[in-house]
């Protein structure tokens, strides 16, 4: 986890390895991003994200690339880690579902806001 070790961190390690637990994936910690499957990269690109203990995280089509129930658990758990680690989230999707777990939803036509709402959270 390159990010929290050029910050310095002494438990770099042991951060990084127990957020690849949070994501279900300590057990390949020494595997490179080629050895993982779409899933498992997205899962290691959010515990990536959220062990730099950034206030604000972007997440670009976070499901794009997986299958429907991969991206409901990478969701889930995308917004899971949202919750405990208390950062402002700004998601961009296609998926017509998640807007729906966010507090405020924008929505983009050709580039320019066409609406924005709060949303209720489920």
């Amino acid at each position: 986890m390159l990010p929290i070790e050029l910050k310095g961190d002494a438990e770099a390690r042991d951060k990084a390895v127990n957020l690849l637990d949070r994501v279900g994936l300590a057990e390949r910690w020494h595997h490179y991003p080629n050895q993982l499957s779409g899933g498992e990269q997205q899962r290691v690109a959010i515990a990536r994200a959220f062990a730099t203990e950034a206030r604000i995280l972007f997440a670009d089509e976070p499901t794009g690339n997986l299958d429907t129930a991969t991206g409901a658990k990478v969701v889930d758990l995308l917004f899971d880690l949202n919750k405990e680690y208390l950062t402002t989230l700004v998601l961009v999707t296609h998926d017509e579902r998640l807007p729906s777990r966010c507090d405020r939803k924008i929505r983009l036509v050709a580039g320019e806001i066409a609406s924005e709402e709060k949303t209720e959270e489920e």
